[in-house]
Parts: structure tokens; sequence; C-alpha cells
């Protein structure tokens, strides 16, 4: 992880010397660009890297909106109720407010670019639905 006290406040260019990496649940995250880290006010971008048999489960982004970019793996994206498997140089655009999830499709690393818009929200960034009817059972 970066040491930012010795950086200017925001950073106009970003190399992996100081993008701050977070490690979730569904995975190693590489922030890129984010308050704090940069000047966004309305970007977010985060890269991440999904192990095989993981998921970001269903979930909504009450404030945001978000595009996922594909980069390597295959990924079942959901958008509401609709799925596709999704393969590199391939996006998802999820709009504010609609329950998605992503799930590795594959045996290898699932790595994809979020975009979210934007950056700074007066609520929570995420609400799990994947406990919630019809999350809990809509993949069957």
């Amino acid at each position: 992880m970066a040491d930012l006290a010795k950086k200017p406040e925001h950073l106009r260019f970003v190399t992996q010397a100081e993008m701050q990496v977070e490690t979730l649940p569904w995975g190693p995250h590489d922030w890129l660009c984010r308050p704090g880290l940069t000047d966004a006010r309305n970007l977010l971008l985060v890269r991440v890297h999904m192990p095989a048999g993981q998921a970001h489960k269903f979930h909504v982004h009450p404030e945001m909106e978000e595009i996922i970019y594909i980069l390597s793996g295959r990924a079942e994206q959901w958008v509401d109720r609709e799925k596709k498997i999704l393969s590199p140089g391939q996006i998802a655009h999820i709009p504010k407010g609609v329950v998605h999830g992503t799930y590795n499709a594959g045996a290898t690393i699932l790595e994809f670019l979020a975009i979210l818009s934007p950056a700074e929200i007066s609520g929570p960034p995420l609400v799990d639905m994947s406990d919630q009817e019809p999350w809990r059972s809509v993949r069957g």
C-alpha cells in the first residue's frame, strides 16, 4: 500500500506504487481512482482480482451507477434478473439502484475494472441483497 503522507494530497498519476490495495471477501481490490487518492469527485475506478469460486453476490449501489469491464477470465454477470457470461473486452452497465451480482464463471482469476459514479455520496456505497428474495434463489 502506498505511503500517501509523502505524496501530494491528490495525485494526477497513479502507478502501482501509489494505488491503494484493499482485500475484500470477493478478492483483492486495486484502487486507482477515488477521493483521497486523486481529486476525483465523480469517479471511482478499481481493478478487482476475483479468485475462482468467488463472487460479489447480489447487491445494490443506491446512489451510484457502475460499469464492469472484463480484463481477463469469465464473469457470470447479473443485472437485475438478466444474466450474461462476459469475456474480456465486454462490459455490463448497471444503473443506479439496480440489484446486480458478479460471479467468477471460470477456473482462473477473473480480473475486471469497476467504474462507479459519483464518487462522493451521502449514504452507504452498497447494500447486500444476497440473503433476500428473489436474489437468494434467482441463480437456482
